[in-house]
């Protein structure tokens, strides 16, 4: 019986691993359930008796792949962050930046977490649902509630928001954008330019919010 279920239970994560792969490459829509089947090594069974179909497969890639890495990321965010002390206008762009640029991603893992998310934000489906819900709206108002005290007073939440974005924005583009910007700079991302981008992160972000002078980087 043990056997049984350690068998299903390795077919299950083959199929999940499998499906993400080609979810990410090609998009739910031009993934067909054969071609899962085929990569994962099992039948349409298989399929149909973890997930039913496959949409609820792709939904559980989300939940059971990109959703932790995302808490992966925040967690190492949250460490980074504890090490500099109190929150401040740097501290919080610093940490935001070394969780992506430096975190606990592998180059794999880095690669499907964008390319998933690219096509969500292209074609929403109901896993944008769950990413928007149990993710970055969570995310986005812990930021908020981290560096209201250091924007000005009165500033519309909106505001907040929105400069928060800026900064994600931002991130996100150095972390994921890398060949792109390793052929305009002709820097290899390694630590050297990876520390380097932080900074620059870290500064274009308080020039942004205004902070430079209260941050003592004027």
């Amino acid at each position: 019986m043990t056997i049984r279920k350690d068998n299903h239970d390795l077919t299950k994560e083959r199929i999940l691993n499998e499906a993400e792969a080609l979810f990410a490459q090609k998009g739910f829509g031009a993934v067909s359930v054969r071609e899962i089947t085929c990569a994962a090594n099992c039948n349409l069974a298989a399929v149909n008796y973890h997930f039913r179909n496959k949409g609820n497969l792709y939904i559980e890639v989300f939940r059971v792949r990109w959703v932790p890495r995302a808490m992966r990321l925040q967690k190492h965010f949250r460490r980074s962050l504890a090490a500099q002390g109190p929150p401040s206008p740097t501290t919080v762009a610093q940490a935001l930046a070394e969780a992506f640029l430096k975190g606990p991603l592998s180059d794999e893992e880095r690669q499907r977490h964008f390319q998933l998310m690219t096509r969500e934000l292209g074609q929403p489906t109901e896993a944008f649902e769950i990413v928007a819900d149990e993710v970055m709206r969570p995310f986005f108002e812990e930021l908020a509630s981290m560096l209201r005290p250091a924007m000005p007073k009165g500033l519309r939440s909106e505001q907040v928001l929105l400069n928060i974005l800026s900064i994600f924005s931002m991130v996100l583009y150095f972390n994921f954008a890398r060949v792109a910007i390793s052929r305009i700079t002709g820097r290899e991302y390694d630590a050297a330019f990876k520390n380097r981008l932080v900074k620059h992160i870290v500064e274009f972000s308080l020039k942004g919010l205004g902070g430079l002078e209260k941050e003592g980087l004027r």
